[in-house]
């Protein structure tokens, strides 16, 4: 029988929302006084519910039951407020369970966030220590691993500076690799790849992997990129509104989720969509409509109609757009332009109907994320408006005698196939 490094036996976590808890006594009072009046929370964040009852309560982990065998990669994923931050939250013991009971076989080393337990006016060499010294290691084992440390995090060059001077790709470099090089049987981490920059990632990917396959140390791993979760994971829960919804095989659960977090639809109104910062809205994309047939499945080489109406805000005549066909698994599978520019004076609406080919496409979900430009003197473009996520197709075989195509390790374009010319025996 496989040794278990983690047992989560019936944990739930229940908070009491609308309560009180700024961080600091001034913060709390402010709030306090303000209820008191009937105003608006000063310390509250924008943005955030004010319909919310004092003393109402939320279950962000219902009743979860998991084992964790030594030397297991675990992948953990689901939708916002799933509640994976705070099933890491507390497997590092940062907050603790409602009820139920977590045991654990070793040490943990977590990393929940970029430079926790940082202090920014320390330098990068004082903070290795300190941070090390916070996640268990003694000043001897952190002296013997310090160079090994800095090598990793790519900062010999800056490892005596103040970290409040260095930028969250070097923040997060320097606190995974003290994370990584302590000498813990159970690592977790809470979407720590995020700001990193696409080398380090496979960097910190491979060591993670090498931790978990010839270390015999155990990753707890959450993240939305189901491509790293691909890469790393050797099996992957499913979380939905606090609850365990699959537990199993890792392209299962990436299935599982992309089904939850997209549908078919063939009507969709981007009014209510929220926009990035942009340049300008000259342009704004209103809804987009699928034309084809929606009682007939898709295949594989069929044109999908679409229909996108926009609105001119402004006068303009340099106005390109961009579609990005991406995958279920939040990976691009391709990219198409309007070569020519549009023309609109301000207050009209332009009606496109568009013919999209899925010939290079393989079998599976796609969406479409939408991008208006304009390019200037300089040949850059200046984004006018983008949404995401509509619409959402899926492609079917075109026959059922056709190859099973494995996206997960052919991609999602499948191209000509080629043609061999001649063929000499030697």
């Amino acid at each position: 029988m496989d040794e278990l490094a983690i047992k989560i036996e019936h944990v739930s976590k229940e908070y009491r929302l609308g309560a009180i808890g700024g961080g600091t006594l001034r913060g709390d009072l402010q709030t306090w006084w303000a209820r008191k009046r009937g105003k608006e929370d000063p310390n509250a964040k924008i943005g955030a519910r004010t319909d919310v009852k004092v003393g109402e309560h939320f279950l962000a982990l219902d009743d979860i039951n998991i084992e964790v065998k030594k030397g297991e990669a675990l992948g953990i994923i689901g939708h916002n407020g799933a509640g994976k931050s705070t099933l890491l939250k507390l497997l590092s013991r940062v907050t603790a369970p409602t009820s139920g009971t977590i045991s654990y076989n070793g040490r943990i080393a977590s990393m929940l966030e970029v430079g926790t337990g940082f202090h920014p006016e320390l330098t990068g060499r004082e903070n290795v220590y300190m941070n090390g010294a916070i996640l268990g290691m003694s000043k001897a084992e952190i002296d013997r691993k310090f160079d090994q440390i800095v090598e990793f995090a790519e900062m010999r060059r800056f490892i005596d500076t103040p970290v409040k001077r260095y930028s969250s790709g070097m923040y997060v470099k320097l606190a995974f690799a003290v994370a990584a090089h302590l000498d813990s049987e159970i690592m977790v981490m809470d979407e720590v790849l995020a700001v990193g920059d696409m080398k380090f990632q496979q960097k910190c990917l491979g060591k993670m992997g090498d931790a978990a396959n010839n270390d015999g140390r155990t990753v707890l791993y959450v993240s939305h990129n189901m491509s790293t979760i691909r890469q790393l994971c050797t099996r992957c829960i499913v979380l939905d509104h606090g609850k365990v919804v699959f537990d199993g095989d890792t392209e299962t659960a990436i299935d599982i989720y992309a089904d939850s977090q997209q549908k078919m639809d063939y009507h969709y109104d981007f009014s209510g969509q929220p926009r990035s910062m942009l340049k300008n809205r000259k342009l704004e994309f209103v809804s987009m409509d699928v034309l084809t047939d929606p009682s007939k499945p898709i295949a594989v080489g069929d044109h999908v109609k679409l229909k996108l109406l926009c609105r001119a805000n402004e006068t303009f005549s340099n106005m390109y757009l961009r579609f990005e066909i991406v995958a279920a698994d939040n990976t691009v599978a391709g990219t198409m332009f309007e070569g020519m520019p549009l023309v609109a004076n301000a207050g009209q609406k332009l009606e496109l109907v568009l013919d999209v080919d899925t010939e290079h496409l393989v079998p599976g979900k796609y969406r479409f994320d939408l991008l208006a430009f304009e390019r200037n003197e300089f040949g850059n473009q200046d984004w006018c408006d983008r949404v995401s996520g509509a619409p959402v197709l899926e492609l079917r075989k075109k026959d059922d005698r056709d190859l099973d195509w494995l996206a997960q390790w052919w991609g999602h374009t499948h191209f000509t196939d080629f043609k061999v010319d001649s063929i000499h025996l030697l």
